[in-house]
């Protein structure tokens, strides 16, 4: 009897365990709330791109990004990523054109100047199915195609 109570008690320490994870979760979850969100437009030649941008108060910063292309596809998704210094580094997990079956995932950067976002470009190498930015390898603020602006929130 008492091997069978002591089985019990082992087998309750996961699920206890469990349960109170996904309590603190929840708990910062709730703590992690937005202090300011920011609406950036730009434009190169005739592409466009809005991003949506929210601050969480634990400094992460989530969002959203559309860049519509003149010759093909737009791409639509979600950014999350955060500030480091004056550079935003985020994972964009996207969709292309109306396909939502398929979502892409790549790294991006932008450069904070001036109150301007620019958009960084720099080489790209996948592991195990997720983009990174090459190690070493600058990220090139003049060669990025989108610069944006803050404009008002609609």
């Amino acid at each position: 009897m008492k091997r069978n109570l002591l089985y019990i008690a082992f087998a309750a320490v996961p699920f206890t365990f469990a349960c109170n994870q996904s309590e603190k979760k929840a708990d910062s979850a709730k703590k992690d709330s937005v202090m300011s969100e920011t609406c950036y437009a730009s434009s190169f030649e005739k592409d466009s791109a809005a991003m949506i941008l929210k601050t969480l108060s634990s400094g992460k910063v989530t969002g959203s990004l559309l860049v519509k292309y003149a010759d093909k596809p737009q791409n639509k998704g979600e950014i999350n990523g955060k500030f480091h210094g004056d550079t935003l580094l985020v994972d964009y997990r996207f969709n292309t054109g109306n396909d939502t079956s398929r979502a892409y995932t790549n790294p991006l950067a932008f450069l904070k100047k001036e109150g301007k976002l620019i958009m960084g470009v720099a080489q790209i190498e996948t592991t195990l199915g997720r983009s990174y930015f090459v190690k070493g390898k600058p990220i090139n603020y003049d060669a990025g195609k989108f610069t944006f602006i803050e404009v008002p929130c609609k």
